[in-house]
C-alpha cells in the first residue's frame, strides 16, 4: 500500500539542520529509497495529545516538508480496551490546530488487520512463531533480566503444524482471553530482552471503535507498529528515544517477512519542568478529579493549552526552539511561556479588565457625563488600530492600585496621591471611604479636566499610569489564574516517581468573581487572545456567555517564577 510522492523529492530544503535531517540527506544523496522522503506521525488514540506530542508533529510534518515529500496521519488503534472515538475526534483537531495538514493520508493500524494476521501466521509456517499457554505472569517470570537470560517456555517447540491450528483457533474465539499468546520465537538469552521471544497477539475481547466484534485476538503495538508502517511505503520511521531497544526487533519483522524496510531514527522526548508527559499519568489526574477534564488549561494537553491562551504558531515556535536532540533533557516551562509572550505581544489586541474591583468616584464630573475616549488597540501593531472607550463619573481601578499608607517606592495612589489614568486624565484622591470593618470600599477623588491624554499643561509629571474601565459600562465577568501544574520542576527528583502528586501546586487555580470588564469584552471569542493591560495575556473560555463571560489567564506579562536569561531569548 505504498503511496505515492510528489512534491520536489530529494531537493534538502535550507533552513535550520539537525541529526535527522543529516541521517535523511545522507539517504537522498546515495539514492536510498528512491530518493523520496515519507515520514509520518503514529499516536495512540487512548489520550489527549500533549506538548510532547507536539514536538514529534513539528518534526514528522516539518521533515516531510523541508525535503519535498509527505507526511502520514496513522492511529495505532490495537488496544480497543483503552481506545475511544472521543480521543480520535481531539487528536485529528489538534494535529489540525497546530497547522498541518494529512491530506488523503489518514490511516489506522485497524486497516491493516487482516494483512497483519495473514504475516503472523506466516511467521508461524516458517517456525518462527508459536502459540504459549503461559500467563502474562509466567511469561514475565520466564523472561528474565538484564543481567541474567530468560528460561524458554515448555511450548517453545511446538509443531507448526499444532501452532498454526491453535492461532486459527484463537481467532476463531475458541479460548479465553489471557488463555493463549502468539510469541516470536527469537533468542530467550539475548542481551536485548525486546527478543527474548515478544507476545505478538493475545486474545481480547473488546469492541473495536472501528472494527466492532470481528475480532478477538488484537495485534501487540510492536508487532503492528513496524509493519503499518512498511505497509505505507514510510522511509523515515521517527519515533522517540524508548523505541531504540525495539528497533532490532521491528528489524528482524522486516526480514522475516520480506517486506519494505523502512530505516527508523530515534530522538529525545520532550520533558518539560512544572508539569507530567506521561498519559497515564494525565489520565488519573482526570479520573481523580484532580483536575477538570483533559482539556483543562492546567493540562499539558493540547486542548488544554488552547483552551487556556496558547496559540499554535507558540507552540510551533517552541518546538523549533528545544531542538532534536539524541540524548534525553528537560526544557524549562519559562521557555514554552516566553514563547507564547513573543507572539501574543505582537498579535494580542489589548483591553482593560479590573480583576478585584475598587470604586472611584470623581466627584468634580459631571454627573450623566460619558465621554467617548480613544484607545489603541495594539502598540505594537498599527494596523490594529483604535477603539473608543466609555469613560464617567464612577470608575473601577484595581484594588492593589491603592494604599491608605503607601510605602516610599510605591508610586500608585494614596491619600493625596495624583496619577494618571490611562487615555484619560489626571485624578487626585481626596477621600478613603470605609466599611464596618475598616476595608477601603471607595475612593472620593477629583480631575483635572486640562489633562485629557495623559500629559498637564503647567508640565506636572506624575509617577504611575493605572487602568480603569467605567462602572456603568462594565461587564461583569469569571476569571481564572491559571498556574502550573505542579509546584516543583521535577516531582520524581524530589521524592521518587511514585509520590509525584504530592506536588500538585494547591494555587495553580484562582478562581474571581465579579471582575469588571470593558464593554468590548463581552464580545470576545473562546479562545481569542486578549492582553488585559498590566495583568497579563488571556483568553475567553468556552464556558462564557456575552452576558456573562469567562476569561483564562494564558500567562502573566512576566515571568514571576523565574528569569530566562544569559542563553538568548529562549534560555537555552
Amino acid at each position: 500500500m505504498a503511496q505515492d510522492h510528489t512534491g520536489d523529492a530529494g531537493r534538502p530544503a535550507p533552513g535550520p539542520s539537525h541529526f535527522i535531517a543529516t541521517r535523511i540527506r545522507e539517504d537522498l544523496e546515495s539514492g536510498r529509497f528512491g530518493g523520496v522522503v515519507h515520514t509520518r506521525f503514529p499516536p495512540e488514540p487512548n489520550g489527549y495529545l500533549h506538548i510532547g506530542h507536539a514536538k514529534s508533529i513539528c518534526l514528522n510534518f516539518g521533515l516531510a516538508e523541508e525535503f519535498g515529500g509527505l507526511c502520514n496521519l496513522r492511529l495505532d488503534d490495537t488496544n480497543p480496551s483503552k481506545e475511544e472515538q472521543v480521543y480520535i475526534d481531539a487528536i485529528l483537531e489538534d494535529v489540525r490546530w497546530l497547522g498541518f495538514d494529512w491530506g488523503e493520508r489518514l490511516y489506522y493500524a485497524s486497516d491493516y488487520f487482516e494483512q497483519l494476521y495473514a504475516w503472523a501466521e506466516q511467521l508461524v509456517e516458517q517456525g518462527m512463531a508459536y502459540v504459549d499457554d503461559l500467563s502474562a505472569e509466567e511469561i514475565r517470570a520466564h523472561r528474565g533480566t538484564l543481567t541474567a537470560p530468560g528460561i524458554p517456555s515448555p511450548h517453545r517447540d511446538r509443531p507448526v503444524a499444532e501452532n498454526l491450528e491453535l492461532f486459527r483457533r484463537m481467532r476463531a474465539g475458541e479460548f479465553p482471553d489471557g488463555s493463549r499468546v502468539l510469541r516470536a520465537k527469537i533468542d530467550m538469552a539475548s542481551g536485548n530482552v525486546n527478543l527474548r521471544d515478544p507476545v505478538l497477539y493475545r486474545i481480547l475481547r473488546a469492541t473495536h471503535h472501528r472494527t466492532g466484534d470481528a475480532w478477538c485476538i488484537y495485534p501487540m503495538y510492536d508487532f503492528a507498529h513496524g509493519q503499518s508502517d512498511s505497509l505505507e511505503g514510510i522511509t523515515h520511521s521517527i519515533c522517540t528515544l524508548e523505541f531504540e531497544d525495539h528497533r532490532p526487533l521491528y528489524d528482524w519483522f522486516c526480514r522475516n517477512l520480506g517486506i519494505f524496510h523502512p530505516r527508523q531514527i530515534e530522538f529525545a522526548r520532550l520533558n518539560l519542568t512544572y508539569t507530567v508527559m506521561s498519559k497515564r499519568k494525565l489520565l488519573q489526574l482526570v479520573q481523580e478529579g484532580a483536575v477538570d477534564g483533559w482539556d483543562d488549561p492546567r493540562m499539558p494537553t493540547l486542548s488544554g493549552l488552547r483552551r487556556r491562551g496558547f496559540t499554535p504558531e507558540a507552540i510551533r515556535d517552541f518546538c523549533n526552539r528545544i531542538g532534536v536532540a539524541k540524548k534525553d533533557s528537560t526544557v524549562d516551562l519559562a521557555l514554552l511561556e516566553h514563547c507564547l509572550r513573543e507572539d501574543l505581544n505582537r498579535r494580542a489586541l489589548r483591553r482593560t479588565a479590573v480583576l478585584r474591583p475598587l470604586k472611584v468616584v470623581i466627584e468634580n464630573y459631571p454627573e450623566g457625563q460619558v465621554e467617548a475616549l480613544e484607545a489603541v488597540n495594539n502598540p505594537e501593531d498599527p494596523a490594529a488600530g483604535t477603539r473608543t472607550v466609555p469613560f464617567s463619573r464612577e470608575l473601577y481601578i484595581e484594588h492593589d492600585d491603592f494604599l491608605e499608607d503607601p510605602p516610599k517606592k510605591f508610586f500608585r495612589l494614596g491619600p493625596g496621591r495624583e496619577v494618571r489614568l490611562r487615555f484619560a486624565y489626571f485624578i487626585q484622591c481626596r477621600k478613603v471611604v470605609k466599611d464596618p470593618s475598616g476595608q477601603v470600599v471607595e475612593l472620593r477623588c477629583t480631575y483635572d479636566p486640562e489633562t485629557l491624554g495623559g500629559s498637564a499643561p503647567d508640565g506636572r509629571k506624575v509617577k504611575a499610569t493605572l487602568h480603569w474601565v467605567s462602572a456603568a459600562h462594565a461587564v461583569s465577568a469569571q476569571v481564572r489564574l491559571y498556574d502550573r501544574l505542579l509546584s516543583v520542576p521535577d516531582p520524581a527528583a524530589e521524592a521518587g516517581d511514585a509520590d509525584w502528586k504530592t506536588y500538585l501546586n494547591p494555587d495553580s487555580l484562582e478562581v474571581l468573581e465579579g471582575c469588571r470588564l470593558e464593554p468590548a469584552l463581552a464580545g470576545a471569542a473562546p479562545g481569542e487572545p486578549i492582553q488585559f493591560e498590566r495583568l497579563g495575556y488571556f483568553a475567553a473560555d468556552p464556558d462564557g456567555t456575552p452576558e456573562r463571560p469567562v476569561f483564562n489567564r494564558a500567562v502573566t506579562l512576566r515571568d514571576a517564577w523565574a528569569k530566562i536569561a544569559g542563553k538568548g531569548p529562549g534560555g537555552m
